[in-house]
C-alpha cells in the first residue's frame, strides 16, 4: 500500500502540473487530497514546505512568483523529446508496476514520480512480480531507502551490524553508494573509527539511523574518484573482517572456468597443477561457501582456517544425507 505521504506528494506534484496558473499555498490546501482538515496555519506551513522540497529533490523545478504564489517549470522538470508508442508505454508501466508492488525494491516512491513525469501511470493491477532481495526483502528495502538518502545529502549513518562470526557492534559511517549482487543490497561506506571504505550487507544490519543534525548541510563530501562498480566483488570480501590473503586452486579439468568465475579480481596463476587464484577476503566462511557453490574441481589451499571449514562443512552435509 501507498503511505498516506507518499500519495499526498503524488497528488501535489500532479495538481502542479495540471495548472495553467501559479496555485496559491491556500488553494492547494483547499483543493488537495492529504493535508489534514483542522490543521492549524503553522503545522500545515511546514508540512507543505517539507513537501516541497521532498519534490524538488525529485527533481520538480518549482518556482515562486512574486505573489507568493507556486508552479513548475515545464523545461526543468519534464523529460523533453521523449516519444512512447502506445506498445511502449504500456510496456513501460508494466515493468514499472512490477518493482513498485516488489516489497524488496526500495525505490517505489521514486518510480511512480518518474511515471508520472513521463506521462504513464501505473494502478499496480499487473500479473506480473519481481523479488530482487531474496533475504528479508522489506527489511532490505526499508533501510536501503534510508540509506540511500543519506547518501543522497551525504549525512552520516550509523546502525549495529553482526559479522560473519556472529560478533555485533555499532558502526558509524559515511555512506558512499549501495548495489545489489545476488539477492543482497550492499552498502559501500567509510567507516569512521576505522577511517577505511568498506562493504556491509544490509541484510546483516539493524535499522539504520541518519544524523538529523543540519539536516540541509553534508556531513563529507564524496571523494571525486568514487565509483561504487569498483567494490561490486565477491560476497567473501565484505564485511568488517580483517582482509587476508586466500589461495584458490582449480583443477585443469574446471581451469577454463577461471576467468569467468574470477570476474578480472586477484590473481591467477598457472602451474602444472593447474590454476593457483590469489585474491584478498575478509570472511572465510563465505569464501567456502562459495567454492562449494562453483565446484567441483575448486579447492581452498589457504588459509588452512577456510580450507577447514570447507572440510568440515562438506562433512556435515555428507553425514546429513548419507
Amino acid at each position: 500500500p501507498v503511505s498516506e505521504a507518499v500519495e499526498r506528494l503524488v497528488n501535489l506534484a500532479l495538481f502542479l502540473a495540471a495548472a495553467r496558473q501559479p496555485l496559491s499555498a491556500e488553494r492547494i490546501r483547499a483543493e488537495l487530497t492529504g493535508y489534514p482538515e483542522g490543521q492549524d496555519e503553522a503545522a500545515f506551513i511546514r508540512m507543505f514546505e517539507r513537501d516541497k522540497d521532498d519534490l524538488r529533490a525529485m527533481g520538480l523545478a518549482i518556482e515562486s512568483t512574486p505573489e507568493g504564489e507556486y508552479q513548475l517549470d515545464p523545461a526543468r522538470t519534464f523529460v523533453s523529446g521523449l516519444e512512447l508508442t502506445p506498445e511502449e508505454e504500456t510496456a513501460l508501466t508494466v515493468i514499472a508496476s512490477v518493482f513498485i508492488d516488489d516489497p524488496s525494491f526500495p525505490y517505489a516512491s521514486d518510480l511512480r514520480f518518474a511515471l508520472a513525469k513521463v506521462g504513464s501511470a501505473s494502478d499496480g493491477d499487473v500479473p506480473a512480480v519481481a523479488h530482487l532481495a531474496d533475504e528479508r526483502p522489506a527489511t532490505q528495502a526499508a533501510a536501503v531507502a534510508t540509506l540511500t538518502a543519506a547518501a543522497m545529502s551525504q549525512k552520516r549513518a550509523t546502525f549495529d551490524y553482526t559479522n560473519a562470526r556472529g560478533a555485533r557492534a555499532v558502526h558509524a559511517v559515511e555512506p558512499y553508494g549501495l548495489f545489489l549482487r545476488a539477492g543482497r543490497w550492499y552498502l559501500v561506506a567509510r567507516d569512521i573509527e576505522r577511517a577505511e571504505i568498506r562493504v556491509y550487507a544490509v541484510a546483516r544490519m539493524g535499522p539504520p539511523s541518519v544524523n538529523a543534525t543540519r539536516p540541509r548541510t553534508p556531513d563529507f563530501e564524496l571523494p571525486d574518484d568514487f565509483d561504487v562498480g569498483a567494490f561490486i566483488g565477491h560476497p567473501f570480501q565484505y564485511g568488517t573482517g580483517d582482509l587476508f590473503d586466500a589461495v584458490i586452486r582449480f583443477s585443469p579439468s574446471v581451469a577454463f572456468r577461471a576467468p569467468v568465475l574470477t570476474g578480472g579480481t586477484g590473481e591467477l596463476r598457472a602451474d602444472a597443477d593447474g590454476l593457483a587464484w590469489h585474491v584478498a577476503a575478509r570472511d572465510e566462511s563465505r569464501l567456502a561457501r562459495w567454492v562449494v557453490a562453483n565446484g567441483p574441481g575448486i579447492a581452498i589451499e589457504s588459509p588452512s582456517a577456510a580450507s577447514a571449514l570447507l572440510r568440515d562443512g562438506l562433512a556435515r552435509a555428507e553425514a546429513r544425507h548419507a
